[in-house]
């Protein structure tokens, strides 16, 4: 068509549904069109109102710890009326194993391609009529074609993981995220190894966008100061003892952390679990101490005060349990023999045979109470995080996403906390 005047144009109604994650009060904005793959997309911006984040006055908070294995960890907990903060349920993990490891292998995809071409390069020289000079090329649409597919990876690895936290916090009913400061995290003069799994982390995207979701409901995003908080104990601020954790006694590392302050606390669980505690308890506790950055327009509590660290603490919200020594000491006494079952002391009634037939004679009744065994409550026993259950053999061949990001869902009831006198299970 070639228009030439007013009258050679006419309306047309493009009717387009909105995806239902836009809200009812949403105001829409003029769409832009663009033709992508020989289909009309309209790109479709909205405005709504949202509740503001506050800095202080908080009163129940999620702490969001940062990890290698295990990507986040997180729990929240409750600033009491009288001052004691106690924890809600026993925290979530994110891991990310296997989209960690297929992000590895593209890494070195791409070196190897970098050095592949610069090896052309050289060989080339500035003769663009070299025989080489087209095997350059290819070897650049692919370095390019690796990197589009880090970098959506990254993308999903952050808003999965963003979503995630986000979650967690509106499932709580949290008005306020406490994460570890990433300038603790910086990838540097800690081995080539262990900078390079810190940088591939992307925990900066992470961070925008759970500030990005966050801002919808209407939760603050606080980054506070991660000194010491893998260090001392949550619940008296005791120098923590680091060992392998007593379920993977075989496996490298100082996961399982023990307070050695015996008897009165012997806190001891997986270190992420304790660090989360340690992050929020200290974020409520330096609430009053929220600022602004000027630079990033981030909330940010910049130093630690010692008389409000003091009282950054964990309550327990159960009492300790004191178990005696149940170790064996001798042979095992016989058991009398098991009595007979108890039989029905009149028979069947007569009934017509029906399809479903009648119930034999002789079968203990069926409408009497279940044995006290059967309702006795099974507490839960604290584990440590995973590091080699996972294997990522898919994701080292190249497989999906969301078959290797495993998380927590979010935690509706509250989980009490158990203690032991038992000490160390290492």
């Amino acid at each position: 068509m070639d228009p030439r005047s007013y009258r050679d144009w006419t309306w047309v109604a493009c009717p387009i549904s909105l995806p239902p994650t836009v809200p009812a009060s949403a105001v829409l904005h003029l769409p832009t069109l663009r033709v992508t793959g020989g289909k009309v997309r309209a790109d479709v911006a909205y405005t709504h109102p949202v509740p503001k984040a506050k800095h202080a006055g908080h009163e129940v908070a999620l702490g969001v710890d940062w990890g290698l294995n295990t990507l986040l960890t997180a729990g929240t907990l409750r600033l009491q009326q009288d001052g004691r903060i106690t924890a809600l349920g026993a925290g979530g993990q994110f891991r990310a194993a296997g989209v960690l490891a297929k992000q590895h292998r593209l890494r070195r995809q791409s070196e190897r391609l970098h050095a592949k071409a610069d090896h052309y390069q050289r060989l080339i020289g500035g003769d663009q009529q070299h025989d080489l000079a087209g095997k350059h090329a290819l070897l650049r649409d692919e370095i390019q074609h690796v990197s589009a597919r880090r970098t959506n990876l990254n993308d999903a690895l952050a808003w999965s993981a963003a979503r995630w936290t986000v979650d967690q916090a509106i499932a709580a009913g949290a008005s306020v995220i406490y994460l570890e400061d990433l300038r603790s995290m910086e990838a540097r003069g800690m081995g080539a190894t262990m900078n390079t799994r810190l940088s591939q982390q992307v925990r900066g995207k992470i961070a925008d966008r759970i500030r990005h979701l966050a801002a919808e409901h209407g939760i603050a995003v606080v980054t506070v100061p991660a000194r010491n908080t893998s260090k001392h104990c949550p619940h008296c601020l005791t120098p923590l003892q680091h060992r392998k954790a007593p379920d993977k006694p075989t496996v490298a590392g100082w996961k399982w952390a023990i307070c050695p302050n015996q008897p009165s606390c012997g806190w001891q669980g997986d270190r992420d679990h304790g660090a989360w505690r340690r992050i929020a308890a200290r974020g409520l506790t330096h609430q009053n101490k929220t600022i602004t950055d000027k630079t990033t327009g981030a909330m940010v509590i910049r130093a630690v005060v010692d008389t409000l660290e003091a009282a950054a603490v964990v309550t327990p919200t159960t009492t300790k349990i004191s178990r005696t020594d149940r170790s064996k000491t001798g042979p095992t006494p016989r058991k009398p023999a098991r009595p007979a079952p108890r039989r029905r002391r009149a028979p069947s009634p007569t009934r017509p045979h029906g399809r479903a037939g009648k119930r034999p004679e002789g079968h203990a009744p069926t409408d009497r109470k279940l044995p006290r065994a059967a309702h006795r409550h099974q507490n839960v026993t604290t584990t440590s995080t995973p590091t080699t259950g996972h294997q990522p053999r898919g994701a080292t061949l190249g497989a999906g996403f969301h078959l290797h990001a495993h998380a927590t869902p979010p935690r509706w009831e509250t989980i009490p906390e158990t203690y032991s006198d038992t000490g160390s299970l290492s």
